[in-house]
């Protein structure tokens, strides 16, 4: 049998494997903001961690030609938790191998292999920050969503793609979205989980007025709501009302769940709640952990992209990536204390007027590290 830490059945005695893919951009630079928290939070709170570094995508492609190698697959495998960066930038997205769309990504391919089909997503309102966001403070204050997004079918991993030559000289591109009873079942079950434990409330998101794929959405998750998650409240909106519903009543949310496509737009739009995409973590798991049941590696990132306008200038806000680290500690460690700890630093931080740009601000990537540092040890 594989030691069962390798499979979330983590005893806190022991030590914690973490694989770290900084990837691209500024992934490098907010993962050292990152390495720093958690190195902090594993002196304070006297947790063992291995961590061990990768390249993925495009620091791959450098190194070794290719976006993903199987190396670093089989030792996120065997980790407790794999940390990334940011991955991708101009200087790759012209490359294509033979494969299908995994193939093409560092990360998307990380995420099969692992199967890691729940995104979770949250966005809340912080409220030394709701005056830069475009909300009036009555219409925001409190929010606080949690977006699950379907991570590993629909259109974006699917092989009936591509573009075609028409006989007019024209072109067609297609991509298939489409998911089996079985992909929405455990990911509507996943979702449901996650929903129990905050407010019980669920919105589902799809198109099922003009997709068939949508209406085979609504069906599998009514099924299994009434069937499994009665507890749970459960609403279905068109992917269009969702987010204009969203944007005008963000506290009226909890779990909004969706497919592949929709879930990756509406985190977007949920960062404008924390008032910077910036400030969004994420984390993909194989399922949502429960007392005695194993939990594989989640892989833990922000929201953002690699921001290659802003590398190298030491001024991206790396809160993201910092609060990803707290999600970790919390799935895959179960350590949620330490979690908490994070979120209320990073609070703490923010009222204290640490600002990367993107936030209006001038502090520096350094500046708000070293405060998020300096406010977890005085907890």
């Amino acid at each position: 049998m594989r030691d069962p830490s390798a499979l979330g059945w983590f005893n806190p005695a022991m030590t914690a494997r973490i694989l770290v893919l900084p990837g691209d951009g500024i992934g490098p630079e907010v993962m050292g903001s990152a390495l720093d928290v958690l190195n902090t939070v594993a002196a304070v709170e006297d947790l063992q961690l291995d961590i061990t570094e990768d390249v993925l995508h495009g620091a791959a492609w450098k190194e070794y030609g290719t976006f993903c190698r199987p190396e670093t697959i089989a030792r996120a495998r065997q980790s407790n938790a794999i940390l990334v960066g940011a991955v991708g930038g101009p200087e790759w997205d012209h490359i294509t191998i033979d494969g299908g769309p995994a193939e093409q990504d560092g990360l998307m391919n990380l995420r099969t292999e692992l199967d890691v089909f729940a995104g979770l997503r949250p966005a809340k309102a912080w409220d030394s920050l709701i005056s830069r966001t475009p909300y009036r403070a009555r219409c925001v204050r409190g929010a606080n969503v949690m977006v699950m997004r379907e991570m590993c079918g629909g259109s974006f991993f699917t092989t009936h793609r591509g573009i075609e030559e028409l006989p007019d000289g024209g072109q067609r591109g297609f991509d298939l979205n489409e998911y089996t009873s079985g992909e929405i079942e455990r990911f509507a079950r996943a979702s449901f989980e996650v929903a129990r434990h905050r407010k019980g409330k669920v919105i589902s998101v799809d198109k099922s007025n003009v997709l068939l794929a949508g209406v085979l959405w609504r069906e599998v998750v009514g099924r299994i709501g009434s069937e499994e998650f009665p507890d749970i409240e459960l609403h279905h909106y068109f992917a269009d009302n969702a987010v204009y519903q969203l944007s005008r009543n963000p506290t009226a949310f909890d779990v909004i769940m969706g497919d592949n496509l929709f879930g990756d737009l509406i985190s977007d739009q949920a960062g404008v709640i924390a008032g910077s995409l910036g400030m969004l973590p994420s984390a993909c798991l194989p399922g949502i952990p429960k007392p005695g049941k194993a939990l594989g590696p989640g892989i833990y990132e922000p929201v953002h992209g690699s921001a290659p306008d802003i590398n190298g200038q030491g001024i991206a806000n790396p809160i993201g990536m910092i609060l990803s680290v707290g999600m970790m500690l919390e799935y895959n460690l179960g350590n949620k204390r330490a979690a908490r700890k994070i979120d209320a630093a990073v609070t703490l931080s923010l009222k204290s007027g640490a600002l990367t740009p993107d936030l209006g601000g001038s502090a520096t990537n350094k500046d708000v590290t070293n405060s998020v540092i300096r406010h977890y040890r005085s907890l």
